[in-house]
C-alpha cells in the first residue's frame, strides 16, 4: 500500500484538543488525515466513534449552503468531544473525486437546471469517483479495529468492510438541510444510495 504515515501534532479546536495524524498516498500525492481524541488502544475491544469525511473545501471552510458537508464535519467533532473518544478521517477526495476546479464546473451546470449527478456525468466523470482503499493504513496506524460509524452513505460501510474494519453500527448524520441544499440532498438520496429522512438500512 502506497498510504505512508508522515506525522502527528496537537489541534485544538473550538470542540476540544485533537490530535491530527497525517498520511501521504505516494501513488496520487494526495494527503489524509485523521483527528483523534481521546485514546483507542486502552479499549481496543470497544466500538469508536468513526466519521469518514471527504474533503469540502466550498462546505468545510467557505461555509456554503449548497451542500451538508460543513455541518457535518461539526456535528462530528462535536459529538466525537462530548463522547470523549474517536476519530474523523479526512480524505482529500473534493466533489466526490473529481476535485475542485470540475467542482466549480458542475456547480455552473447546477446553477443551469442539472442535479448533482447529471452533472458530474455531463462533464464526463461517474456519479461518485471516490475510492476508500487508503483507509486501511490509516486504520491500522491509530488503532481502531471497530467502529460506530456516523454515515448516511451505504459505500462507506462496505468500504470499510472490505478492508477488514468492523462496523458495530451505522449511525445517521443528519444534519444541514436548508433551502439551497434540499435537491442535493433528494438527488443523494435518489440516485445514490444515501439513507435519508429515516431510511433504513436494508
Amino acid at each position: 500500500m502506497s498510504v505512508k504515515y508522515v506525522e502527528s501534532s496537537k489541534l485544538p479546536t473550538p470542540w476540544g484538543m485533537f490530535c491530527i495524524h497525517a498520511f501521504v498516498d505516494e501513488t496520487s500525492d494526495k494527503e489524509h488525515l485523521v483527528l483523534a481524541y481521546g485514546g483507542f488502544q486502552a479499549a481496543a475491544s470497544e466500538p469508536v466513534l468513526v466519521r469518514i469525511h471527504s474533503e469540502c473545501l466550498t462546505g468545510d471552510a467557505l461555509y456554503s449552503l449548497r451542500c451538508d458537508c460543513g455541518a457535518q464535519l461539526q456535528a462530528a467533532m462535536h459529538k466525537i468531544s462530548a463522547e470523549g473518544r474517536g476519530a474523523i478521517f479526512y480524505l482529500r477526495q473534493e466533489g466526490r473525486g473529481i476535485g475542485l476546479l470540475n467542482k466549480i464546473r458542475a456547480y455552473k451546470l447546477q446553477d443551469c437546471g442539472m442535479d448533482t449527478v447529471e452533472a458530474n456525468e455531463k462533464l464526463g466523470f461517474g456519479a461518485d469517483m471516490r475510492d476508500y482503499s487508503m483507509l486501511g493504513p490509516m486504520f491500522e496506524h491509530v488503532g481502531i479495529q471497530t467502529v460506530r460509524l456516523m454515515t448516511n452513505n451505504p459505500r462507506k460501510i462496505q468500504a470499510l468492510k472490505d478492508i477488514g474494519v468492523e462496523v458495530a453500527t451505522r449511525l445517521p448524520h443528519e444534519t444541514g438541510r436548508n433551502p439551497h441544499n434540499s435537491q442535493y440532498l433528494e438527488t443523494k438520496k435518489g440516485k445514490l444510495g444515501h439513507l435519508l429522512e429515516g431510511d433504513e438500512e436494508s
